[in-house]
């Protein structure tokens, strides 16, 4: 089970803003482009002030990267702008927004840096394994049970709570690790979803 069988209903929420944005001649790629840029933005911001009050932001900026990376697919297949930078920039993208949004976790007080490098390794690879399932039967994989989505919804949630409540920093690298193994698992399952031809 994974927060990506919602994406359907999502995207119709956000379809009237997608015409908009048609209509204003953004495209795909720029919605793209503006995902990274917040993204780093952010991340920068959250390494130079790595206080725990200020992580509230974590989960605004992961909604809103949610909501870009719904319009940029939307953009792409409905209004007929695929290309083949927008799927590198997709992949890319999500790749550059994860690192430069989690890692500043590793300054965070209590956070072991070798525990969140470990983290963000593996959540580079659950991406890659879902290259990997598409790369072999054309069927991109996004099994989980921690994929992107979920990763926002569990990071960021743990930030809004760390934002309250700073001293639940204590409770980091429980976190991370137990993340760490949801982590691996969904990669097992992208690659099982490699072989049997399976989302």
């Amino acid at each position: 089970m994974t927060l990506y069988k919602i994406k359907p209903a999502f995207q119709k929420l956000l379809r009237p803003l997608m015409f908009w944005l048609y209509r204003t001649g953004i495209t795909a790629n720029h919605v793209t482009l503006g995902a990274i840029g917040l993204s780093v933005i952010i991340g920068v911001i959250l390494a130079i002030f790595p206080y725990p009050g200020l992580f509230w932001l974590l989960p605004i900026t992961l909604f809103i990267r949610m909501a870009l990376n719904a319009l940029d697919g939307m953009l792409a297949r409905e209004c007929n702008q695929q290309s083949r930078l927008g799927a590198v920039l997709n992949e890319l993208g999500d790749v550059l927004s994860d690192i430069a949004l989690y890692l500043p976790f590793i300054l965070l007080p209590g956070s072991n840096t070798t525990v969140v490098l470990i983290m963000l390794f593996c959540a580079v690879l659950t991406e890659f394994c879902g290259i990997l399932a598409q790369t072999i039967n054309r069927i991109r994989s996004y099994a989980g049970p921690m994929g992107k989505s979920d990763r926002a919804l569990i990071f960021g949630t743990w930030s809004l709570l760390l934002a309250i409540w700073p001293e639940l920093t204590s409770w980091n690298n429980l976190l991370w690790c137990v993340s760490i193994i949801l982590l691996l698992w969904t990669c097992v399952n992208r690659c099982r979803s490699a072989l049997t031809g399976g989302h």
